[in-house]
């Protein structure tokens, strides 16, 4: 991996309005805007010719995002005209080129690669109906559009939006995992009769799906989780079966603490519970760590 210069230029000095981002040495450009500034896109042309967009929800109540994504000739008319009126969404994020290249197959190519993209991460809920077909592009201009969608993945994430990205690579995946970082090490807890594994990540911790949680809570558990649990019932991301609530795909945490006290039920050090293939608490794991600088 190689380093990247971002820039991000604040329209009006705040770090929540209307904001322009580039990458150094790339042609593509994005406009990211909460949907109480859509009227100050009308004066940027950049969000008036070819490009796809995302509307985004930010739920800050600890429920599952919503995403849609879309494309058009246009953008700023297609979401004067159509999507403005979709209710979800609090913040719109434009990708187009500087010199504007794109044409309208590149843009339905992008739409159907970051639909499925954001279909198969199972991050955020998806709005859009059906997948969209897919447009039949030249081997050059895809590798190009590939290319475009590496960057455009790198914005959304300063951004502060991973929808694009699965939480954990199974594949990548190790219990033996002995270089400085405890990112993708597998880590396991047993407690009171359930079995659950996760893994630290830069986004948090990660709970993997499969894991087993407690139906019952102590009056120790954080209130948060308490909310929390009762959101993923709901959604049908935990599913009872034979007195236990299994998870159903890999979910983010803050912290390692908050992962054990879902599991357990009541009030746990994450450092202190989780342990590794070697039975290493997560604590110890951390010390090593920090012996070794």
């Amino acid at each position: 991996m190689i380093g990247k210069s971002i820039r991000i230029y604040l329209a009006d000095g705040s770090p929540r309005g209307l904001r322009h981002v580039e990458i150094a040495n790339w042609s593509g450009q994005a406009l990211a805007c909460p949907r109480s500034r859509f009227s100050e896109l009308k004066n940027w042309p950049e969000s008036q010719r070819e490009g796809v967009y995302m509307l985004i929800e930010n739920n800050y109540s600890g429920g599952q995002n919503k995403v849609y994504v879309g494309e058009s000739e246009n953008v700023f008319k297609r979401l004067s005209q159509h999507d403005r009126k979709k209710d979800f969404w609090n913040e719109v994020i434009i990708f187009s080129s500087k010199d504007e290249n794109l044409t309208k197959a590149h843009i339905k190519y992008l739409e159907s690669r970051l639909t499925l993209m954001a279909m198969e991460a199972d991050i955020y809920l998806i709005d859009n109906i059906k997948n969209p077909t897919e447009a039949t592009l030249p081997r050059a201009d895809k590798d190009a559009m590939e290319e475009f969608i590496i960057n455009l993945k790198m914005i959304l994430g300063t951004l502060g939006h991973r929808l694009l990205d699965p939480l954990v690579n199974l594949a990548s995946m190790n219990q033996e995992k002995t270089n400085d970082s405890l990112i993708d090490k597998l880590l396991f807890l047993e407690i009171n009769g359930h079995k659950a594994s996760g893994t630290q990540s830069d986004d948090g911790f990660i709970l993997m799906k499969g894991s087993e949680i407690s139906v019952s809570n102590t009056t120790s558990v954080p209130g948060k989780i308490l909310e929390l649990k009762r959101n993923l019932i709901d959604d049908k991301t935990l599913i009872e079966k034979e007195n236990k609530l299994i998870l159903e795909k890999n979910i983010v945490l803050s912290s390692s603490s908050y992962a054990a006290a879902l599991v357990a039920g009541t009030s746990r050090s994450g450092p202190q519970s989780w342990k590794d293939s070697k039975n290493k608490t997560l604590k110890t794991l951390e010390e090593n760590l920090l012996k070794k600088k």
